[in-house]
């Protein structure tokens, strides 16, 4: 099995694409929609890589993304950022929160899966 992944994203076309993507290749490939309680999922699941959309319900990627740098224990978490938005102040926003790759919706097949597999590769 090539590891865990957990996907926090609230458009079920999306999920259901990166699921079959990911699991695939051999990925675990589990699933959270909703943006309060994301941090507290990534803590309970413990994934080898989190794949983040910016606009959930609840709360936003960004914030999610900044709470779990802050944490020691996942200050290194390979963390992909999806947006439907892809404009520069976008991509500036999750480096400066500590993303390790941002993606813009939509994206291809070969895309995530090779941003998930180099994400692993450290």
């Amino acid at each position: 099995m090539a590891g865990q992944v957990l996907l926090v994203e609230d458009e079920p076309n999306i999920i259901e694409a990166i699921k079959f993507i990911l699991s695939r290749d051999g990925w675990d490939v589990q699933t959270h929609s909703n943006g309060v309680d994301a941090a507290d999922v990534v803590r309970t699941r413990q994934p080898d890589v989190l794949i983040l959309d910016v606009m959930l319900p609840g709360r936003s990627g960004y914030d999610i993304l900044r709470e779990l740098r802050d944490d020691s224990a996942y200050s290194e978490l390979p963390i992909l950022m999806l947006t439907a938005r892809g404009q520069t102040k976008d991509r500036e926003m999750a480096e400066r929160a500590g993303v390790s790759q941002f993606m813009t919706k939509p994206f291809s097949n070969a895309e995530m899966l090779e941003a998930v597999r180099r994400l692993t590769e450290a």
